[in-house]
């Protein structure tokens, strides 16, 4: 069985988001797109993650580009799902570059048994200069750094263990990547 689709609201809604910054019309956007953005998403991507990563990035780029929707030009579900589409692209264009980045994976193991014991006490003393740094960060930034540098954790394990949405692990990986680049200068690329 299938839901009637009141358009009229679905406007009134984006426009509310639009003009007014309206939450409660966002929620209701939220509430009537998420499931079915999820579902499209379910087909697309191998893991659950990565599908509600689709819905966050869809309904953000929503709550920001609701100024942007003209419902003389077409329906507010074609809208959305439009954004959704590039979102869905983008992501899939992320997933494909990075293919690339994983094959390293592969010849890491050989590169680390070379590593002498005079070369780790060395890089010792970096890491507790590392760790000091880490420790000024944002206590949120902080665990998600740890988790993925230290419990070489992936993000979206981080995810599931932070119980946040993969979007958000990302940004504060970023965000506490940039952070950490600023204090500790060129030298520690």
């Amino acid at each position: 069985m299938t839901e009637k689709i009141n358009h009229p609201q679905l406007c009134q809604w984006l426009n509310d988001v639009a003009c007014t910054r309206d939450k409660k019309a966002f929620t209701d956007l939220f509430q009537f797109f998420a499931p079915k953005i999820q579902r499209i998403a379910r087909g697309k991507f191998p893991n659950e993650a990565q599908a509600s990563e689709v819905v966050q990035e869809t309904m953000s780029n929503v709550w920001r580009k609701a100024h942007l929707f003209d419902k003389d030009k077409g329906a507010a579900t074609t809208w959305v799902y439009t954004v959704m589409r590039n979102v869905t692209f983008d992501m899939l264009r992320k997933i494909k570059g990075n293919k690339e980045d994983n094959l390293s994976d592969d010849i890491w193991p050989l590169a680390e048994s070379q590593v002498s014991e005079e070369e780790s006490f060395d890089d010792h003393l970096e890491n507790k200069e590392l760790l000091s740094v880490i420790e000024k960060l944002p206590e949120a930034q902080q665990q998600v750094v740890k988790g993925f540098y230290f419990m070489e954790m992936s993000q979206e394990q981080l995810a599931n263990h932070l119980n946040l949405p993969l979007g958000t692990i990302k940004s504060r990986l970023r965000l506490a990547l940039a952070k950490l680049k600023v204090q500790l200068g060129k030298n520690h690329d």
